[in-house]
């Protein structure tokens, strides 16, 4: 039985003081931060610690926006993100005895709204963001992500006083709303943008909208989207263009909004687009490093495997090889390059070959990844090859490596050595769902070396043996092979049963 694979691909991550930078470099956090400095003693603030109207032209104008109502949104934006992020706080004040008490008199109802206001001081995590280290910088951030994130998903709504009942109470039911499912659908499209952006042969560019929203909605197994799911897309199209133009500003993406053009020729929202437009014209989305490392926290926070280069650096090589064992290939060897770095030379290869011992299903990946790393390497690996010359595992993977390197005196394998590092290699590739024509050159190349490969293969005391052997008859082209490699799994397995 396979071993798991890991859920996701390892993401790359930018070094945390890059990341830092960038989310000291995010609008959103930038502008809480200038705020939180501007903040004092005289600020004032409502019972929700939000900033009164009358702050708001005032707090903008420092921000260098317009005192008009968007730049005053923004500033409420950012001074919302300064609270939540504890760069500031917001001390309520202690009640007085012998205070203002609720009565007829309006004027002492109004002292008692003046005297209830909070008092505004600098929080601690705004040093932080100045003389604390990328790690610190970054926990403030993700604290920003989450509210962001909580900002991206609540309910829209053209007015809110048809909301609020006679009785001051907020009718959530009118709103259509459900925060666990509208939270559920924003983390499912990060989760593929993600998976887009740190998967192989992702090349970072863009992603258009429409496929982020399909991803969601459309059926893998659909062939022509019917126009319900048609109608379901747009409609997916218009609630992720809202979402990313209020996560653009925390960082964690490049968004190109869908063009206000189309909303005026479709009316009130943007059809899919047909084939022969402009896909661009219908929102491009990119997730950035600090979009890359964000989501991962969040995966991560979530009981989601999501490997990142460097991880396996400080572990054994058990740990390394096993972990590598379903990685891409480059992102293997990186992963390789970063432990033998941390781990040095000395000592390594043997460490290596020790760990790519075994009999279970995953042992013969794990010959495959030690192998890479031996060539990684170097020269100082050569006692150690030579050392297990003589081992029924691993003489001819070292027998390889010696050769490749031109090594001189290296002993000729025998013929069981022979078919069975054969077994094993194509057992490896098949493990890792290699591309499926490189296999089949593979088998055919392996079966074609050997005069009578099927006639002797199955006799090979390879856990894998029958199961490569049925595997080479399904993939060989030549029907007479292929016949001859089902007719060789068929006495291996007989075998395997007669020595039970």
């Amino acid at each position: 039985m396979s071993a798991e694979r890991p859920t996701l691909p390892p993401a790359r991550l930018h070094t945390e003081a890059e990341l830092a930078r960038d989310a000291l470099a995010a609008p959103l956090l930038a502008r809480a931060a200038r705020l939180a400095r501007w903040a004092g003693p005289d600020t004032r603030v409502g019972a929700g610690g939000e900033l009164e109207d009358a702050q708001l032209p005032a707090a903008a104008e420092h921000l260098g926006l317009t005192p008009d109502e968007d730049g005053a949104a923004e500033a409420s934006e950012a001074w919302r993100l300064a609270v939540d992020t504890g760069l500031v706080e917001i001390e309520d004040p202690a009640p007085e005895e012998g205070g203002p008490q609720d009565g007829p008199d309006g004027d002492d109802e109004e002292a008692a709204g003046e005297d209830a206001r909070g008092t505004v001081t600098a929080g601690e995590n705004l040093a932080l963001l100045t003389g604390g280290s990328p790690a610190d910088v970054l926990a403030i951030w993700l604290d920003g992500l989450e509210a962001a994130h909580a900002d991206a998903t609540a309910p829209v709504f053209d007015d809110f006083a048809d909301l609020v009942g006679e009785d001051g109470s907020i009718d959530f039911d009118a709103l259509d709303w459900d925060p666990e499912t509208e939270a559920e659908f924003l983390d499912g499209v990060l989760g593929n943008l993600y998976l887009l952006t740190v998967g192989e042969g992702a090349d970072g560019s863009p992603v258009p909208l429409p496929a982020l929203a399909a991803s969601m909605i459309v059926p893998d197994d659909m062939g022509e989207p019917t126009d319900d799911i048609l109608e379901q897309v747009s409609d997916a199209m218009m609630r992720l263009d809202d979402q990313f133009r209020v996560l653009e500003p925390i960082g964690i993406v490049e968004y190109q909004p869908v063009d206000e053009a189309l909303l005026m020729e479709e009316g009130e929202e943007a059809a899919p687009p047909a084939d022969d437009e402009d896909v661009t014209r219908y929102g491009m989305v990119k997730l950035t490093p600090l979009g890359i490392y964000g989501i991962r926290a969040r995966m991560l926070e979530a009981g989601v495997e999501a490997p990142a280069i460097g991880d396996l650096a400080d572990k054994g090589a058990d740990a390394l090889l096993g972990g590598v064992a379903y990685y891409p290939e480059a992102s293997a060897r990186a992963e390789i390059q970063l432990w033998l770095a941390r781990r040095g030379s000395d000592g390594a290869a043997a460490e290596l070959l020790d760990a790519a011992r075994g009999a279970d299903p995953l042992a013969p990946l794990r010959r495959l990844h030690c192998q890479q790393a031996l060539a990684l390497v170097g020269a100082e690996a050569e006692p150690a090859v030579r050392a297990v010359l003589g081992d029924p595992e691993l003489g001819g993977l070292a027998r390889v490596w010696l050769a490749e390197r031109g090594a001189a005196d290296v002993p000729a394998p025998s013929e069981a050595m022979i078919f069975w590092l054969a077994i094993d290699t194509i057992a490896a590739q098949l493990e890792a769902d290699g591309d499926l024509d490189e296999l089949q050159g593979l088998v055919e190349g392996l079966s074609g070396q050997h005069s009578g490969f099927f006639e002797e293969a199955w006799r090979v005391d390879h856990p894998a043996t029958a199961d490569v052997l049925e595997a080479m008859g399904r993939l060989h082209s030549d029907k007479k092979q292929a016949k001859d490699a089902r007719k060789a799994a068929f006495k291996a397995r007989s075998r395997g049963g007669s020595a039970d």
